[in-house]
């Protein structure tokens, strides 16, 4: 797989810095590895409307979505080696390569409404944690809201004893890692576009995740139980290979920098409804049963 992102790469920046580059628009490649039609769907097309209209075309923004071009534990090198331009990866993604700070919103129950968060992710923290990735020859550039998690399993998970011996599918995050240790289940690392598979097989018992990536991947076809415990946070950082941003002409930099904050506001405005639907459409199927933690149960 290296050798491919590596040759997509190279005729990538052929591509680029070659004659008719005046003549020609800007590429960016945006891959991400969620539906159209989920938070991080919608910002990302909603990025390449303003991008494109704001430098007149002389920037073109081509969005890859449901891992058409790379899973999630491949997109990362790619950006870094520029095989794409731009990504949204979640929170988690960034410890395996050396930044695991971005890991503190994996803690369970850390962020209690997203009132909290954008205090975090707005303020000088956030704007320090985006700096780290520059050693990683990537620039920060946004955060982008999917939601609040809910497990999923073929038992129903009430309590801390339903999770033992359950395997459980996970980002690559040591904090998560940990969380289901504790709980006594079996974490497995699996990239997102996997899980559907790994579920409907018994590869893996269970899974968490937002209610749009549950509705959107059809994950509730496949899991006898959802119980909506909101007990953690996936959020994204949109980042661009560093390389890349820095070269763009001065002028096309700022309408694409004005395009992805307008795109932000929009799509954070967006998940929470987002979310909201998914879970009426879920419930509408009556492909699984739905369970709400009270008080109690989720502070044991």
């Amino acid at each position: 797989m290296r050798r491919l992102i590596m040759a997509a790469a190279s005729i990538a920046a052929l591509v680029l810095a070659g004659p008719a580059r005046a003549q020609s628009p800007i590429v960016i490649k945006f891959s991400h590895v969620v539906a159209p039609n989920t938070p991080k769907g919608q910002a990302a097309l909603k990025f390449k409307e303003l991008a494109e209209r704001y430098t007149d075309g002389k920037v073109k923004v081509e969005v890859y979505p449901n891992s058409q071009l790379y899973k999630d534990k491949e997109e990362l090198e790619a950006l870094q080696l520029g095989a794409v331009q731009m990504l949204a990866p979640s929170n988690s993604k960034f410890g395996p390569i050396g930044v695991r700070e971005f890991e503190v919103f994996d803690l369970p129950y850390i962020l209690p409404e997203l009132k909290t968060l954008r205090k975090v992710t707005d303020g000088p923290l956030g704007a320090k944690l985006l700096k780290l990735l520059e050693p990683k020859g990537m620039t920060g550039l946004a955060y982008w809201d999917n939601g609040f998690k809910q497990m999923s399993a073929n038992r129903k998970l009430v309590s801390p004893a339903d999770y033992k011996g359950l395997k459980i599918r996970i980002q690559s995050s040591k904090v998560l890692e940990a969380q289901f240790r504790t709980l006594g289940s079996i974490p497995q690392v699996m990239a997102f576009s996997e899980v559907y598979q790994a579920l409907q097989t018994g590869v893996v018992d269970g899974q968490e995740n937002t209610w749009s990536n549950i509705y959107t991947q059809k994950m509730h076809e496949v899991q006898k139980y959802i119980t909506n415990s909101n007990h953690g946070y996936i959020g994204y950082v949109v980042v661009v290979n560093k390389k890349f941003w820095d070269g763009l002409p001065a002028d096309l930099r700022a309408e694409c920098d004005k395009a992805m904050k307008e795109a932000t506001a929009y799509g954070n405005s967006q998940s929470a409804q987002e979310n909201e639907d998914a879970l009426a459409e879920i419930k509408k199927t009556g492909k699984t049963t739905l369970h709400y933690l009270n008080n109690d149960e989720r502070k044991a």
